[in-house]
């Protein structure tokens, strides 16, 4: 099979197209044809050397969602049939013509949908979802502001937001802000040029008595940390999913936590145990699958896409910012 590989650690001109061994399947394993492949900020740590080493969990070839069809089923896989369409998340390897993915982190593509936008889905709303409503327990009713909303979990967290019946602030540059309305944030700010919290402040007590958001998700980090913090209610919770910015030690009077009854919760998905994963991504298809079915409320939202060949052209887009959802490899 084809697949993209690199030698060396580096900038996007390392990654090259070569010929690779398909992956052995293990009884619980599903083999797939790779259709197409999410690009992913953890795809860019992992070829730059931030994670010192070469392969990621399963599999030395980068990669970590796939949408395609079952070639082949593990002896102990259930559910699951050659020819079945599915997508998930998957231990590396999905930069290739053929990856391996354990069946309990598969899930069906929904009826209608492309293998392209099924690609778009697995990493970003899995831990959309885990922040957003299993951390952060948002339910209807709530306010959420959610950092880095144009891109690929940030979209994810607003379109569930809106769904769950939350009102949504969004930061995003201004050149995004007409795309993140449309996936329902109610109120979209300027990080470049506005405060947030002054923003948050200002239309949370023009409407209620709470005094801040319930939950904040961010993506940001030690820059934000401050600000994030003022920006909660009473009782509220701040889940921390990345740390784009920067992260490192902050300073902050833990006054403010104790009688504020706030909470801090940090999330990172490839560092769970596979048994988390198999929770979370069950979490996912139980509360949310079925609203991708042609016609329903929810759906993943694609920047680009690229032939696999052209992987490093899909990491250069994704250095550059510029995307609005995810970048999308196609086999």
């Amino acid at each position: 099979m084809k697949a993209i590989l690199f030698k060396e650690f580096g900038d996007a001109a390392v990654l090259h197209l070569d010929d690779a061994s398909v992956p052995t399947v293990r009884p619980t394993d599903l083999l797939v044809r790779v259709h197409a492949a999410g690009v992913n900020r953890a795809d860019l740590t992992h070829r730059r050397g931030g994670y010192g080493r070469p392969d990621f969990g399963d599999s030395t070839i980068m990669g970590l969602e796939i949408a395609g069809e079952v070639i082949e089923v593990g002896s102990d896989a259930h559910g699951y049939h050659v020819g079945d369409r599915v997508m998930g998340v998957v231990g590396g390897g999905a930069y290739a013509e053929v990856a391996r993915i354990d069946w309990r982190m598969a899930m069906p593509i929904p009826a209608g949908m492309d293998y392209i936008h099924a690609a778009a889905i697995p990493e970003v709303f899995v831990t959309a979802h885990e922040a957003l409503l299993h951390l952060g327990r948002l339910k209807k009713g709530d306010a959420v502001l959610v950092h880095a909303a144009a891109g690929g979990v940030g979209s994810a967290v607003v379109q569930l937001a809106h769904a769950t019946g939350a009102t949504v602030f969004a930061t995003a540059d201004a050149s995004k802000h007409d795309r993140v309305v449309q996936l329902g944030a109610d109120h979209v700010i300027d990080y470049r040029t506005e405060d947030f919290a002054a923003v948050v402040a200002k239309f949370v007590a023009a409407k209620s008595e709470k005094g801040g958001v319930d939950v904040v998700i961010d993506f940001i980090g030690a820059p934000y940390f401050a600000k994030n913090i003022a920006s909660l209610t009473h009782g509220g919770r701040l889940i921390q999913v990345g740390l784009l910015g920067g992260g490192g030690e902050v300073g902050f009077d833990l006054a403010q936590i104790l009688y504020r009854h706030l909470q801090i919760i940090g999330t990172v998905m490839k560092s769970r145990t596979q048994a988390e994963k198999h929770a979370m991504t069950r979490r996912f298809r139980e509360h949310w699958l079925e609203h991708f079915n042609a016609g329903t409320s929810l759906m993943p939202v694609v920047d680009s896409t690229f032939p696999l060949a052209q992987a490093a052209d899909a990491h250069r887009r994704m250095e550059s910012a510029e995307n609005v959802g995810k970048i999308i490899l196609t086999t």
